[in-house]
């Protein structure tokens, strides 16, 4: 049923727990961005104080009215062909940046409109507390964005990490949205402290982050004594599957397998034995903490600064920061991605210009600690398979006898399963699940 925005108006207000979706046409002229003839899709949510993407009842009398925004024409019809970039190079480029942000809905609006014409398909989230950024794209289109971006003072000093894409786009389709949360964690972060720089970590150069390295003796992330006689922790802030392929030496492997359920020094010893912060003084330990890119440790270390948590020190743009500032030393393996390319030898962030040969998992690099989930025996290629099983599709690490063994698949079980994909060799990766579904 099409609604004018009046009659979505009065049934908002006689149903507040209402979710109402307005397919709105727009006119060519009332615009500076070219849309397709496919309208534009808006939903309006309610709630008395949050975002919320479900229906909540109220509890407040007068309810604040939030849009999210969402073009079809870009997000689900995009015609990517009329794009010629053939012989270019195509990088993969990430940037994140917590500050106010009045007016998201604006601000999207005007990133729509720049985007336009530029062939970059990725992820960018934006909201009151800031953006949150990784596409990929033809150098010249990528790297457009982000000269645009920091014309805005906001934005002017935003530490960008590109590396190189291998083959064209590490991503399906371009998002930008308006997220209730630039990362995901458990309650979400709208509450957390992030725009008061006090309250994250302190950010440590790649050249200080090594120095403080030293301080890491005993090689198993457990709180070691440095020379000034303080404790220091090094804690890996990603999930338990990134630590299998790259990590610091000294950093224990975290035993989550999303961020969203990270929980470092907020359980007891009851509830979290392994937990390496636990029992350990809040006053005169130092909590080096570390991931790809930074923000999650920034959203983190807020955590723990409620939690009391004094000295804590964060690896300025994650490791992909000290890869290309530092290369390869304390750190063993390769860097988790969250893309298509899953994996990248340190190698990569050197020369962003390396071709493809370059950036596949043959790339010589320490694999002496990876082990293959079934087997356990060593792996030498540092990236993760779907399982086979389309009802399983478990991220791990496999040896290749096993992969022909289990037929791409993480166990016996899942061998005999009645949905099952074909085995794929090299850097491959399945496509949608509906392909495998709907075939």
């Amino acid at each position: 049923m099409m609604l004018s925005l009046v009659q979505a108006e009065k049934i908002m207000r006689a149903s507040p727990a209402l979710s109402v979706s307005l397919t709105i046409p727009l006119p060519l002229a009332s615009t500076r961005t070219r849309f397709s003839s496919e309208p534009l899709r808006f939903k309006q949510h309610v709630s008395n104080t949050h975002f919320f993407s479900r229906p909540v009842r109220l509890l407040s009398k007068q309810p604040i009215v939030r849009w999210s925004f969402s073009c079809q024409c870009r997000n689900r019809g995009r015609n990517y062909s009329k794009f010629d970039d053939e012989g270019e190079d195509f990088i993969v480029v990430n940037f994140y940046r917590f500050v106010s942000i009045q007016d998201p809905a604006a601000e999207i609006a005007k990133h729509l409109s720049f985007l336009q014409d530029l062939n970059i398909r990725g992820r960018i989230y934006l909201n009151e507390q800031g953006i949150n950024a990784q596409y990929s794209g033809p150098s010249k289109d990528a790297l457009s964005y982000v000269e645009w971006l920091k014309q805005d003072e906001r934005f002017s000093d935003i530490l960008v990490q590109v590396s190189p894409a291998i083959g064209r786009h590490a991503f399906p389709k371009l998002k930008l949205q308006n997220k209730p949360s630039l990362v995901q964690y458990e309650g979400g972060i709208s509450h957390l402290p992030l725009l008061d720089p006090p309250m994250r970590a302190k950010p440590l150069e790649p050249s200080e982050w090594k120095e403080k390295l030293k301080d890491i003796t005993d090689g198993d992330g457990e709180a070691s004594s440095s020379d000034s006689g303080r404790s220091c922790i090094l804690l890996d802030v990603r999930n338990g599957y990134e630590w299998d392929v790259g990590h610091f030496r000294g950093a224990r492997r975290p035993e989550v397998d999303c961020f969203r359920n990270t929980s470092f020094g907020l359980s007891d010893e009851k509830e979290a034995p392994s937990d390496p912060l636990i029992n350990v003084d809040k006053e005169k330990t130092d909590i080096l903490m570390y991931c790809t890119g930074g923000i999650r440790c920034d959203v983190y270390s807020t955590v723990l600064r409620q939690r009391g948590f004094k000295n804590l020190y964060t690896l300025k743009g994650g490791v992909s920061h000290y890869l290309e500032e530092e290369g390869t030393s304390e750190w063993v393996g390769n860097l988790f991605v969250f893309d298509s390319r899953l994996s990248l030898p340190p190698a990569a962030y050197n020369n962003n210009t390396v071709d493809e040969a370059k950036i596949t998992p043959q790339t010589p690099v320490d694999t002496s600690f990876a082990r293959c989930y079934i087997c356990d025996s060593q792996v030498h290629e540092l990236r993760h398979r779907n399982c086979a099983n389309l009802d399983c599709n478990l991220l791990f690490l496999c040896c290749a006898e096993c992969v022909v063994n289990l037929k791409g698949c993480c166990c016996s079980d899942c061998v005999t399963a009645p949905r099952l994909r074909p085995v794929l060799h090299g850097i491959k990766r399945y496509e949608k699940w509906h392909v495998y579904r709907d075939s």
